[in-house]
């Protein structure tokens, strides 16, 4: 254990500690009830037999989560991988989860928002506006929620429309300019109807430098805004919601630095002190382009719940969303293009239009055998126009530079190659499926639930890509990442010779799950259950894909669960416990292995075999009197390679089986408290949590190169308001122990993610509301 992970583990005791002595009023509080539709129908979450975790949007504010990329910091068996850009992103759950450049692959996560199902992770990467809650569900959820959910689910579910007027407005300011602003209305606009509108801008400069030409500009910032606007109709037994919302986001994120060594003419030319790579601590790059990305996503969604008989609900979810990405990004990580090591520079623009539908029965949820059953159809349209260009030289007439590299000439298109091509691929995705699951109650205290889901998949691809030229000349020629295939393959490897690529594919499902509930008290529920898992095919289609071995179809990735856990409340329901261990095998298991084409690394989504997670995770939550809120929380997750299949090319067995997989940490924890006091006419609002990371890798096969060292993040908050709470400021400190770390480690540490709080910051809150 570090000295700052100890440092702040003995701080938060004596915080806790302290909380406790404060107040020693008779005990009377309770651990709040929190109402979720993690099974599409409203349930307290202490009666779900699920391992789910439900955040409020008070916590979310007090704990600084403001996106999904920062969703563990409260939830810790959830770990996010940051990409280049928001589009190859991705949520890993129990250390399982898909990472792919491939625009016709889907994640193992699913994001449900307001019903809806999204077809790509980065579409959910927006900022957390005006939420009522948050539901990370864990393990496979395809029964009720579809073929993206096979390692788990987050529920995203807005504040909607209100009886009486109300406003609020927050401000925030954190060091290194970072600015947030949001504003809201809500209130009744006609009998039966209420609506509410939001809007947000943020805007933050960078936690790194880029040193480039001596600008010394701030990168890894962003800036964003939006609008959103909810109405609800509600008469007592039919509720109807349309939302309306439009994103747009211009990051200029995310810089790969340089941690590690290139040699020490490429450690000069990038002006590494000393000639001395900081590892995790490295805070500049020096690139002559700046890696950034371009949302810009609108979306229409129209709800409603029936009461079609008195014991009986119709429920229909229809969802349009229109999402596009641009990313510019630098995949050389120098200032410019000398001899032996080229330039390599990527744009990339994905358009996604999603549109879906859902229709669904339920009983009466009272009853001793209530069930619902539903069909869903949806379907997606995705487009990416990439380019690579490159710049080679193998020789130069320009003369050595002082850092001892010689740059190529671009003014001399004989010894200077100028490699580039450029692809479209367009991919639809059909998905249809017939689902079913119901309950029935032996007795109070024993209950059977059973699902089953039926889903059809329908895939097709169309990629085009002419062999890499040279842009000066219009001549053959190859760069890093680039090669001279064209995207059908060539007749002699199996290809079709030409410039385009086909595929499509379709696949039929049967998943589902059953559940053993027993209640032997009011507060303690214990339950066992089996669940099948399944997500679709898909195809290797990026920018690289050359036929015939990428037009043939990943097959489905399967799962089987196995969970067994307990959710209690005692003390008066002032303690609340809740305790799941799992076993959960994927087969078919669809992994994103890393190859190198020309000196460049790129991605390789494939069917890669087994794998396993297994474990356990805790959740605590003690009121020990009213204003006094403990917490903590634990998950041990064992994900490794069980066995994966053999190596296509020798045949040999796979060298990784048995190893752990990517960005799946062993052993997370979180720990913290709030506490909120009455000063004399001032509330006092007191708020503190640590979260502890063991030691993960960021690629498969458990290489020393790729490791990623464990970590701890302690931060906390002091706000003070009137005794309505209309007026609140906060005061926050993140990363109080400047703990450095890293999200991501490829290629031995030469290219590190290093996030906003690797280092310590912090910020004040205000806040605004009439009601």
């Amino acid at each position: 254990m570090s000295a700052n992970t100890r440092i702040a583990l003995k701080a938060l005791a004596l915080s806790a500690s302290s909380l406790a002595l404060m107040y020693t009023a008779p005990a009377a509080a309770q651990v709040e009830e929190i109402i979720v539709t993690a099974q599409k129908v409203e349930e307290n979450v202490q009666d779900v037999p699920i391992a789910i975790t439900a955040v409020s949007a008070d916590r979310l504010a007090q704990a600084g989560v403001i996106s999904l990329e920062n969703i563990s910091t409260v939830v810790p068996s959830v770990t996010f991988r940051k990409g280049t850009t928001s589009a190859n992103s991705a949520i890993v759950m129990r250390g399982v989860g898909t990472i792919s450049f491939s625009v016709a692959a889907e994640p193992s996560v699913s994001t449900v928002v307001d019903g809806v199902v999204l077809s790509r992770s980065g579409q959910a990467f927006m900022d957390l506006v005006d939420l009522q809650r948050i539901e990370v569900l864990r393990g496979p959820q395809g029964t009720l929620f579809g073929r993206n959910a096979s390692a788990g689910l987050v529920n995203i579910v807005s504040k909607g429309g209100t009886d009486e007027f109300e406003a609020e407005f927050n401000a925030d300011w954190f060091e290194k300019d970072e600015y947030r602003l949001r504003a809201a209305l809500s209130g009744p606009i006609g009998e039966n109807l209420s609506a509410r509108l939001t809007g947000f801008y943020g805007s933050y400069d960078g936690n790194i430098t880029n040193i480039n030409g001596g600008t010394n500009r701030k990168v890894n910032g962003y800036e964003r805004y939006g609008l959103r606007g909810i109405m609800d109709y509600n008469d007592g037994g039919n509720k109807v919601r349309l939302i309306a919302d439009y994103y747009k986001a211009d990051d200029d994120c995310c810089a790969d630095v340089t941690g590690a060594s290139r040699g020490a003419v490429q450690d000069a030319e990038l002006g590494l002190p000393r000639g001395v790579a900081l590892g995790e601590d490295q805070r500049f790059i020096n690139h002559n382009l700046v890696t950034s990305t371009q949302d810009t996503q609108w979306s229409l969604t129209g709800s409603g719940d029936f009461e079609v008989s008195d014991t009986h609900t119709l429920s229909v979810v229809l969802g349009y969303r229109n999402w596009e990405n641009t990313e510019n990004r630098e995949g050389d990580f120098l200032p410019r293009a000398i001899v032996g090591a080229g330039q390599l520079h990527d744009v990339g623009t994905v358009k996604t239009e999603q549109v879906s539908a859902e229709i669904r029965i339920a009983s009466d949820q009272t009853k001793p055998f209530f069930y619902q059953a539903g069909v869903f159809a949806w379907q997606s349209d995705n487009t990416q126009d990439f380019t690579r260009r490159n710049v080679t030289c193998t020789t130069s007439t320009l003369p050595v530079a002082p850092s001892g590299a010689t740059p190529c000439n671009l003014n001399d298109p004989v010894n200077t190659l100028f490699p580039f091509a450029t692809s479209r691929s367009d991919v639809r995705s059909q998905n249809y499926a017939v689902f079913g699951q119901a309950t029935y109650q032996f007795t109070d205290a024993l209950s059977l639930t059973g699902g089953l889901r039926y889903t059809w998949d329908d895939l097709t691809f169309v990629h085009t890509r002419a062999p890499a030229v040279n842009a000066t000349t219009g001549l053959p020629a190859t760069g890093p990442g680039t090669n001279g295939n064209p995207a059908g393959g060539t007749i002699a490897s199996g290809g079709n010779g030409t410039n385009t690529s086909r595929g499509d594919t379709t696949n039929g499902n049967l998943s589902g799950k059953a559940v053993l509930q027993f209640k032997p008290a009011d507060d303690i529920m214990l339950y066992g259950s089996y669940t099948r898992g399944y997500k679709g095919p898909a195809f290797n289609v990026f920018f690289n894909h050359t036929a015939p071995n990428n037009a043939v179809p990943i097959s489905e990735e399967l799962s089987d669960s196995f969970e067994v856990g307990v959710k209690s409340q005692f003390l008066d329901r002032r303690v609340q416990l809740n305790v799941a261990a799992f076993t959960v095998e994927y087969d078919g298991f669809q992994a994103n292995n890393f190859i190198v084409v020309n000196g460049a690394t790129i991605s390789n989504l494939t069917n890669a075999g087994t794998v396993k997670s297994e474990g356990f995770e805790a959740d605590l939550v003690v009121n020990p009197f009213d204003g006094l809120n403990l917490r903590a929380s634990a998950v041990y997750a064992d994900a490794r390679v069980k066995e994966f299949n053999p190596n296509p090319t020798t045949n040999a067995p796979d060298a990784r089986n048995g190893t752990k997989l990517p960005l799946a940490p062993e052993f997370v924890y979180t720990i913290g408290g709030d506490y909120t006091a009455d000063l004399g006419g001032v509330q006092m609002y007191l708020n503190t949590d640590y979260r502890h990371t063991s030691r993960q890798w960021s690629d498969l096969g458990q290489a020393a190169s790729t490791v990623i060292d464990p970590y701890g993040m302690w931060n906390a908050s002091l706000g003070f308001s009137d005794p309505d709470d209309k007026y609140r400021v906060t005061f926050h400190a993140r990363n109080i122990a400047d703990e450095s770390y890293v999200l991501l480690n490829v290629e031995g540490g030469r290219r590190l993610q290093i996030p906003r709080d690797a280092d310590r910051y912090f910020g004040i809150s205000l806040r605004v509301r009439t009601f």
